[in-house]
């Protein structure tokens, strides 16, 4: 009877110790979420909404989102965290580029004190780069632990061990 059941055990290791299926979907690994970075290059806003909205796939409902512009790329990229809010014409008019999210999409935006945002200079709403930061949602075991300072990228890459060095772009 002993023998029996070392050659059923034998038999399942085997067998379950080969397994393989299909890859998952981006963010997660064997069941275990996994923050992810994507980018939206070359970005234009136009009327009448100004407003670009990406399509990022194995977000989940409790997944939260933090979204950076470029906003220099002498040297080093260096990235803001959204809201950002500019001044324009001596500090009389304001314009920010913002965002909002669902589990299926994130919505970037410019909203303004202008009444037309079309009279924003080109470079504020042509051809601008965003990188969207998926991160899973609190599992109760993170709750304690200390949170990324979310106004820095690179603590946030570093704090969730994210690998940005080769970014993809859903635009």
């Amino acid at each position: 009877m002993k023998k029996i059941l070392t050659l059923f055990a034998v038999v399942g290791l085997i067998a379950f110790s080969s397994c393989e299926g299909p890859e998952g979907a981006p963010g997660q690994d064997g069941g275990i979420l996994l923050p992810y970075v994507y980018e939206m290059n070359n970005v234009n806003f136009a009327g009448p909404d100004f407003a670009v909205t990406s399509t990022p796939t194995g977000m989940l409902s409790g997944d939260n989102v933090l979204v950076y512009e470029l906003v220099s790329t002498t040297g080093v990229d260096s990235w803001a965290l959204l809201p950002q809010i500019y001044y324009f014409n001596d500090g009389l008019e304001t314009a920010q580029y913002n965002f909002n999210f669902s589990k299926n999409r994130v919505t970037v935006f410019i909203d303004g004190s202008l009444s037309d945002l079309s009279q924003l200079p080109s470079t504020f709403r042509l051809g601008k780069t965003f990188r969207v930061v998926i991160i899973p949602g609190d599992d109760g075991v993170n709750a304690k632990k200390v949170k990324a300072d979310y106004s820095d990228y690179n603590a946030v890459i570093a704090k969730y061990n994210i690998d940005d060095s080769n970014v993809k772009s859903l635009n």
